[in-house]
């Protein structure tokens, strides 16, 4: 998996100049804190409570006049070895959800990553999944460790049956030598709640700096082989469906239920997850701030930030197409640049002459790399990482309407004259294909400032007025009554420079010739 990062990191190094200019080198890229975010240590293997067997020793001791029969397997507690991306992905497309170390050891130290030291490092690691017993397995590696008693996989008519399991779950807890792990006192009646709270985080800049929902990400929990999870709602509140007794494990993953997904650990997946550490059944409630963690607060902020701008594009709003379907973030602190190279959904590895360059690695690429690319290294306020992500997923808006074939000339035109004019972020605006950039990038710019504004108040920033291309047409055209709604209509695959701009722009609204013509020729 290293030798792919670092192969990656180069290729990545030469496109993502789309925002703010390259800064660091190849070692600082892939060495990324995004990327290498600390490795779960594990301790001993634990007594798993819920296997079958223990769960039926706390049962016959419980109710000893009882058959055992009561008790039989509702789940295997399994491990597989996807062999590619294909096999991942064949198992996540049956629903499995899978973790990348095992869940009955014991967590010497959190971290947000494990890679089993018997599995190559280029190699997806073992996944750990718990399914029904009538799983059909495909045709992918696999091991079944345990055989599970889980009381809430039971049939409804044998849930009822009289039996407490609580009292059950609570008695195994004890036999295997797991009782400091319950949430309340052994000796006393056991009891299940569903976990439920609030994740929220601080905008020192908006507010009034107070906190605020983490919006639509993922909050996952689980004891041993017993998980669950919930998505948060708008304002950061989420309530796990099962329902716990015992401590939980609770962590964040950065796969947005808007539809994106944030980070790239050293594994194949394409979510990073951060640990929220171990609370009560009862749930967790935390607050995000720039003196947490640092990564943790980086993807926090960049999940809002997205969040916001897909919520934003609907018809009541802005009116803009959103980004397309399972869009991949990437966020990278020793960079300063940011980009929407859009790798995942087929720019740049559709081209032949490129993908012939890439062979093997081609198909890797595509699966698993970035649509757009986030540098935080001058910019790790909230503030800073809302204008990146806004004006990134402005691109990525424009990538839906125009496609792959029109983001091949604009990538081709970064790198080129990026390499040309020894760094320039976008060249000099004379080079061939500088069009594309110049209708991209007024797009981006001026979404970014516009959003900028009506988040934190103010003038309209200035983002991009400097460069040789010039955004605030867009903003003087709003000014004059062209919606953003109707600028975005205007970037079709046909607009390829500021001449077709205005061409097309006049063409959807003959009614405003002439404040369009005012405009274009304000910055001739």
């Amino acid at each position: 998996m290293k030798k792919y990062l670092k192969f990656l990191a180069a290729a990545l190094i030469a496109m993502s100049c789309s925002k703010g200019g390259f800064s660091g080198d190849g070692n600082t890229f892939y060495n990324d804190d995004g990327l290498e975010h600390g490795m779960i240590v594990l301790g001993g293997r634990l007594d798993n409570p819920y296997t079958t067997s223990n769960v039926r020793k706390a049962f016959a001791k419980l109710y000893p006049t009882k058959s055992e029969s009561s008790v039989s397997s509702t789940n295997y507690y399994v491990r597989f070895l996807p062999k590619d991306q294909a096999e991942f992905e064949m198992l996540a497309g049956m629903g499995v959800e899978m973790l990348d170390h095992p869940v009955d050891f014991e967590v010497v130290k959190e971290g947000d990553y494990y890679h089993d030291p018997s599995v190559g490092d280029d190699c997806i690691t073992w996944q750990y999944a718990v399914v029904p017993l009538d799983f059909v397995f495909p045709d992918v590696k696999y091991e079944i460790i345990d055989e599970c008693f889980i009381a809430d996989n039971l049939p409804q008519t044998r849930a009822d049956d009289g039996i407490d399991w609580d009292e059950v779950e609570k008695e195994s807890f004890a036999l295997t030598g797991n009782s400091e792990m319950y949430a309340g006192n052994i000796a006393t009646k056991a009891s299940s709640v569903q976990p439920s709270g609030r994740i929220t985080i601080v905008d020192e800049h908006a507010n009034g700096g107070q906190p605020f929902g983490l919006a639509g990400v993922k909050v996952s929990c689980n004891t041993f082989v017993k998980f669950s999870s919930a998505y948060t709602d708008r304002d950061g509140y989420y309530t796990i469906p099962k329902k716990f007794s015992a401590k939980l494990r609770y962590r964040l993953v950065f796969k947005n239920e808007k539809g994106f997904a944030i980070g790239f650990n050293l594994i194949l997946v394409p979510a990073s997850f951060s640990t929220l550490g171990k609370a009560p059944a009862s749930g967790l409630n935390y607050t995000v701030t720039r003196d947490s963690d640092g990564t943790l607060f980086r993807r926090s902020a960049a999940n809002n930030a997205a969040y916001d701008y897909y919520s934003r594009c609907s018809g009541d709003d802005m009116n803009i197409s959103t980004p397309p379907a399972d869009l991949r973030i990437w966020l990278f602190k020793n960079l300063s640049a940011s980009s929407a190279v859009m790798i995942h959904h087929g720019a740049i590895v559709n081209s032949s002459s490129i993908a012939a360059y890439l062979g093997y690695y081609a198909s890797l690429i595509k699966f698993f790399a970035p649509d757009i690319t986030i540098g935080t290294k001058d910019n790790d306020s909230y503030r800073d990482i809302y204008d990146s992500v806004c004006h990134e997923l402005a691109h990525a808006s424009h990538f839906s309407q125009v496609g792959t074939g029109y983001w091949n000339k604009y990538i081709q035109f970064i790198v080129m004259s990026y390499l040309e004019t020894g760094g320039k972020t976008y060249g000099t605006g004379n080079e061939a294909l500088a069009g594309y950039c110049e209708v991209g990038e007024m797009w981006g710019y001026y979404v970014e400032s516009m959003m900028h504004k009506e988040r934190y108040g103010g003038t309209v920033p200035d983002y991009g007025t400097g460069y040789w291309f010039y955004p605030q047409i867009f903003r003087y055209l709003e000014d004059r009554g062209i919606s953003r709604s109707e600028i975005f209509a205007a970037l079709t695959p046909e607009v390829i420079d500021r001449t077709t701009l205005q061409q097309q722009l006049i063409k959807l609204y003959p009614k405003k010739k002439t404040v369009i013509e005012q405009v274009f020729n304000r910055y001739r």
